[in-house]
Order: C-alpha cells, then structure tokens, then sequence
C-alpha cells in the first residue's frame, strides 16, 4: 500500500508548475520514419499496457478502432450513429428491431466479412464468460438473425434507449479465426497480442511488451489506401516521458493533463486539441462496508470537499463540479443541492451519524486507477479536505487491471476499496451510467463496483432506459439525477476537459476527446505526415 499524501492544495500548485520533464531514450531508433505516426494513443499519457481485446476494453477505443471496426460508430462530433461496417441500419417503430446492411468489405487475411462474423461477434458480446465488459447491456437482446450475408437483425425483448451506443462499442471480430476458442479461454487467448485481425485501415503486425505496437497499412482497404505506412503506439512509464518525447519528435501525439498544456498554447510545433471528457470523476461508497451505509456520511464527504478550490488550483480552471452523474445543462434539474464547501456542517453530519463509533480515525482505504501526477495531486487535496472532518483515507493507486480484479470480484475484499476515486462516461448517450449505478449490474453481471443497492435509482434508471418518447428522455434522466444527489451512491466531483497534442507536421487527424476513447469517426486511412 502506498504511503498517504500530504500535501497542502497551495503546494500542490506549486508542484505542477515546478515539476521537471524527465528524458527518455529513443526506444524506437530516433526521430519518427517517413510515413509513420507514432504517439500515445491508449487511456491518458503512459497508456494501458495489454488494452487489446476490445470485448473486455473499457477504454482506448481511439486505438482499437484503427484495426477494428464497429458496425455503428458515431461522428466526429459524438451527435450522431452512422454506419461502420454497416452500410445503413433501421430501427422499428417499436424499437425492438435493429436491421443492419453489411458494407462489402475483408478480414486482414483477405477473408470477407458477413453477416456470420457479425452475429459471431454479438454472440461473444453477450457471453460473460468471454470476458465481454458488454454482457450486462445486452440482456435485452431476444434473437440475432441473418437473413442473408450482408444483413444482419436484432430483436430486443423490450426497447432499450441505449441499444445503439452499446452497438458502437462492439469491434467485429473474425468467425473463422476464434471459433474455435472455448468461451471461457477467449479473455486469456493470445491472439489478442500476437495475430489479430479487424477490418480496418491498418493491420497488426508486431507488439514489444511494455514498449510499442505496430500497425502496417492494409493497401487493400475499402475506404482507399492509407496515406501512412505506419501507425505506432508508444507506452511509457509516465507522462513526464511522454511529454518528453513529443517535444524530441519520438513520437508525433499524446494524451496531457491540463497542467501540461500551458506550455504547448504558444508553441507553433504543436497543436492542442480540447474538448468534453464526458467523464465525472466521483468518490464511491462501497456499499457492502459498513462505514459507507449511513447517508449522512456520504453527504459529509461531499461538504469537506472544496471543489472549486481544486478545479482552480489544480486542474486550472479547466473542469466544472459535478452533482450527479451528468453534467449536460438538459439533464441537471433545477432545485438539486450544490453541496457547496461547508466543514462545519459534515463535521455536522458525522456527529449525528455517530461517526466516532462507525469508524473514528481508522484509515480508509481509497482505491484508484489514476496514477497519474494530476491524479495524485488531486487526492493528496482530497485527503487532506475529509482529514480536516476526521476522515482518514488512505489513496492506493494500482494499475488498471489491478483495480478491475479487485472491484469486479464477485466476493471482494471491503477493506481494500472501501472507497474507489473513479470515472465513469456519462455520455454521448446518457444511458451508459446505468452500468455503474444499477442494482442489476452488481458484479459480475455489470459493473456497479460500490454495490449500490438502492431501488429509487435502479427504478429511475430502469424508466429511463425505457423511455421510447424522446422527448421524454431527458426528464426520465434528470429523475436519475435527482435520486443521485439525494441517496449518493457516489460523491460527484467534476468533470473536466481532455486534452490532446499532436505534431503541426500531422494533416488530416482526427482526434475527439470522446469518453473512453471513442469510437468514433476519425478516418486515420487519411491520416499523413510530413518528413
């Protein structure tokens, strides 16, 4: 267990502002070849090391889409479904009724895609015992059928708002190259790292663990042959090394935090690319511990926090506090409790809760994925803020699949998370924070990792999920909001922006912040660089 944080908000500014970027050897011989784009595509600076399994990723869409397509992905802007690998799709007046038309085109071995691979892939989605982080979201599924090669149906037993943007998140995956992998040994394949194939615009051709993954241009491409030879993705021990090699030309794009950017605004060399995260960042309550049951303990934690203070000193202005799952102006209700920064009354709060005899000083274990050194500023303030209310929290940041084998555990231990500091993509589709929040997605069936276990929230989520009227959608979600703040399976903090940075020399890339990673449309086929 790492060592608690602390440090003082001011100091921690005071660091970011200071902190030296550290040099890093060319693990890829120098400056960038002609026609190769190298960057940091996965999950923030440092990337997510064995992120290649699309059934089981959770992020790093803007990577996997490059060799794996979806049937539907969203455009640029994340304000649309348009087809992938489906030429066109049409819903059911009822919405029970999903018919995708199949576009022509190949595996990366030059086998053609159909209709077969397609219900192959959502079989495999459906399955939990692949694996599929997916599984929970398509229970409603009643029947896949494929009238011909390039048409594919899918019934739903009851309509689902949220149908289509789980459907963007579902990389198709080749028949004749997994079906013969037993369902429960699939997660463990590796063929994941070694001989994938997609459909995509790039083809997997190498991966050097811990250091890079290759990609060579599919010339056979049915949206034309791509302008670059090459695509790398880099990984790197931290940020600081990323940043570093950006600024060498090792690499051409990376993820930076918002402390990071300053230093790029003016730099002609670069640009900065900004935009929504979707991503509200919350403390949860485990609650199967006994410390995180009582409401009033919840809201206290919510008054010793100075968000404001933070956004300001830490994130620069660049996030905006959160008091439910959304931040959306046309899903927050008007009324709802801002919480604003008040000590004295979650001090208020613990006395009546009978905090002293809950838990008193014990530490607490706040478990996190983000390693980060915004993150670890962002929680040393945080342990800080609930210490001064006679809350000791203890971070401990581990690495993504850690902290998944830890929460995901159907029989976890409650001492090693009694709180999580997590993110979780409320958009672009507002339904996608029901996996987090729903009784029903307790794992394993979903991923409600604080075992939130409170009907008013699983009801007002199961209505709006529902909710055929889209008019009415956005009034079933501000219901959810409402139940959020009130009952407070989580602490809602903030949302901020993300940023990325990518070379002057690049032309025709597209990035979007998008949550998770996307997908999106971003036609990295197009994609160029100058020598």
């Amino acid at each position: 267990m790492r060592r608690p944080f602390r440090l003082s908000v001011i100091a921690l500014a005071t660091m970011l502002s200071t902190t030296a970027i550290s040099a890093l050897t060319p693990a890829l011989g120098g400056q960038a070849q002609a026609a190769t784009l190298s960057g940091g595509f996965d999950v923030g600076p440092g990337g997510f090391q064995g992120n290649f399994n699309p059934l089981a990723a959770t992020a790093g869409f803007t990577w996997l889409s490059i060799y794996y397509e979806p049937l539907v992905t969203y455009d640029e802007k994340l304000q649309k479904v348009v087809g992938e690998l489906a030429s066109s799709y049409e819903v059911s007046p009822d919405q029970k009724t999903y018919t995708f038309k199949l576009t022509d085109a190949k595996w990366h071995d030059g086998q053609a895609f159909t209709a077969k691979d397609a219900k192959f892939t959502l079989g495999l989605a459906m399955n939990a015992k692949t694996g599929s982080v997916l599984a929970a979201r398509l229970q409603s599924i009643s029947s896949v059928e494929t009238p011909d090669e390039h048409t594919i149906v899918v019934k739903l037993n009851a309509p689902t708002g949220s149908f289509l943007d789980t459907m963007t998140k579902i990389m198709m995956l080749p028949e004749h190259a997994l079906s013969s992998v037993p369902a429960d040994q699939l997660a463990k394949s590796t063929w994941w790292s070694t001989t994938p194939i997609g459909t995509g615009p790039f083809k997997f051709t190498k991966y050097v663990s811990d250091q890079y993954v290759e990609l060579a241009a599919n010339t056979e491409y049915r949206g034309g042959k791509p302008a670059l030879e090459r695509i790398i993705n880099r990984y790197f021990a931290n940020p600081a090394a990323a940043i570093a090699a950006l600024r060498s030309g090792e690499i051409q794009f990376t993820y930076v935090d918002s402390n990071d950017v300053p230093t790029f605004k003016d730099n002609k060399n670069f640009k900065v690319i900004e935009g929504d995260s979707f991503v509200v960042n919350y403390l949860g309550f485990n609650q199967d511990s006994p410390i995180c049951k009582d409401a009033r303990v919840r809201k206290a934690v919510m008054y010793a926090i100075n968000r404001d203070a933070i956004i300001k000193s830490l994130y620069g202005g660049a996030a905006k506090p959160a008091n439910c799952a959304y931040v959306a102006d046309q899903l927050i209700p008007k009324g709802i409790d801002d919480y604003a920064y008040d000590p004295a009354k979650a001090k208020q709060l613990l006395t009546e809760a009978g905090w002293d005899q809950i838990n008193g000083s014990k530490p607490i274990t706040l478990l996190t994925y983000y390693t980060t050194p915004l993150a670890t500023n962002v929680l040393a303030a945080v342990q800080a803020m609930l210490a001064q209310v006679g809350i000791n929290v203890v971070p401990r940041a581990v690495d993504a699949p850690t902290y998944n084998s830890i929460v995901l555990n159907p029989k976890p231990d409650v001492a090693q998370f009694q709180m999580v500091y997590a993110g979780l993509q409320n958009g672009p589709d507002a339904g996608s924070i029901n996996v987090g929040l729903n009784e029903s997605q307790i794992p394993p069936a979903g991923a409600n990792v604080v075992r939130a276990r409170m009907p008013d929230l699983s009801a007002a989520l199961n209505a709006a999920l529902a909710e055929t009227d889209n008019s009415k959608r956005d009034g079933r979600y501000q219901d959810v909001c409402k139940v959020m703040n009130t009952n407070l399976p989580w602490a809602t903090l903030w949302v901020a922006k993300r940023y990325g940075i990518i070379s002057s020399k690049a032309t025709d890339f597209v990035w979007t912040p998008a949550p998770g990673g996307g997908p999106y449309q971003a036609d990295p086929q197009k994609w160029s660089i100058a020598e």
